[in-house]
């Protein structure tokens, strides 16, 4: 047999194939497939040995995927490897790109034609925090009911959202107590159900699904 493979799942939902090759003698590479990090490993490895090596590559791809995307190319890769990752890959965007025109929002997705639109002011802040207005995003790509029980069923599925939640809640509430660029007012104690927008949203342009 030239090839053995195996599966798994880790318990942050990240799924992995190790693929033993018996035409692979001294190198180990690994790559992402359709949301799953597949790991080729010569077969004449150990246990221990794979064990080892798996942990390695996938520390390695995690640290690369988790850089901040700068190009409309890499927020559009991202996207889709969100989707596959915690949505299944049902959310299918055509586009997503940054924009310079939403200060009043932290991104905004159109359902009818796929696309997505990132405010630049996210382009600092970390990769994960990106990764969850993305997967709010997606979320809209696929839900119809707004922000309804099943659109926060898919949003959750992103294991940071909450986290996320609170950190854009804490930008939003510092901006506003600092008379910021946005001019909002500061935020109640208790934020509405739809806190992950921005206090004051721009003219409606038709979208929907806008932080």
């Amino acid at each position: 047999m030239a090839q053995r493979e195996r599966e798994f799942t880790r318990q942050d939902g990240l799924r992995v194939k190790v693929v033993r090759s018996t035409r692979r003698t001294r190198t180990v590479s690994a790559a992402w497939r359709d949301g799953t990090a597949v790991v080729s490993i010569p077969a004449r490895l150990s246990a221990a040995e794979e064990e080892e090596w798996v942990a390695t590559m996938l520390e390695r791809m995690l640290k690369r995927k988790t850089r901040v995307p700068r190009s409309d190319g890499e927020l559009l890769e991202r996207a889709r490897a969100l989707s596959e990752r915690y949505l299944e890959g049902r959310a299918a965007p055509s586009s997503v790109r940054w924009v310079g025109n939403q200060q009043r929002r932290w991104a905004s997705a159109t359902a009818v034609d796929g696309s997505i639109r990132v405010s630049e002011r996210l382009r600092d802040m970390p990769a994960w925090v990106q990764d969850a207005v993305l997967v709010h995003e997606l979320a809209h790509l696929i839900a119809d009911d707004g922000h309804g029980p099943y659109f926060k069923s898919l949003e959750a599925c992103y294991p940071r959202h909450a986290e996320a939640h609170a950190f854009l809640h804490g930008v939003e509430w510092a901006t506003a107590r600092a008379g910021g660029p946005s001019g909002a007012p500061p935020p109640a104690a208790e934020p509405d159900e739809d806190w992950m927008r921005d206090w004051q949203p721009d003219e409606d342009d038709g979208d929907w699904g806008r932080y």
